[in-house]
């Protein structure tokens, strides 16, 4: 398998300890895969660069079908890159890195979109940040999602 760009190897892409444990099959096809690289080199890689090439941490980019049911996702969700690509970034519990504000703000300012979420958190940083990438189709949307009574609000 190749890299999805310089700074996200496959394996980091396709990672979850959910899959592992439940003994899903977490492999994008090529289109899926194609999603994924435009992502990450028109957002995640322009980022980086963007804050001093310091590390920014993925906690969820691809999710198959089967594992984005198992979870709960959303069923359009663009994490299964079927339809763009997205990936969730969380660098709070990271020292040396720049801040989940840091990374929303970067890239609402800077670079292009689909969807850009300040999930849950706080008015000083999101838990972390959901950003998606639909080559052609980016609707530069911002929202932010917190707890509702048994469910998301947006």
């Amino acid at each position: 398998m190749t890299d999805i760009s310089d700074h996200i190897t496959h394996r980091e892409a396709t990672f979850s300890a959910t899959a592992i444990r439940r003994k899903i099959d977490n492999t994008p096809n090529d289109d899926q895969l194609e999603n994924m690289r435009k992502l990450a080199v028109n957002v995640f890689e322009p980022l980086r660069a963007g804050l001093g090439d310091r590390v920014i941490m993925v906690s969820s980019f691809f999710r198959s079908e089967t594992l984005n049911h198992l979870i709960g996702g959303s069923t359009t969700s663009q994490h299964c890159a079927n339809n763009g690509a997205a990936m969730d970034m969380d660098n709070d519990n990271y020292s040396s890195g720049p801040t989940n504000y840091d990374i929303f703000c970067y890239i609402r300012d800077n670079l292009e979109f689909d969807q850009l979420i300040w999930e849950y958190g706080n008015n000083e940083s999101p838990a972390w940040v959901h950003v998606s990438f639909n080559e052609g189709h980016n609707r530069k949307q911002l929202l932010r999602c917190i707890n509702g009574n048994y469910h998301k609000i947006y």
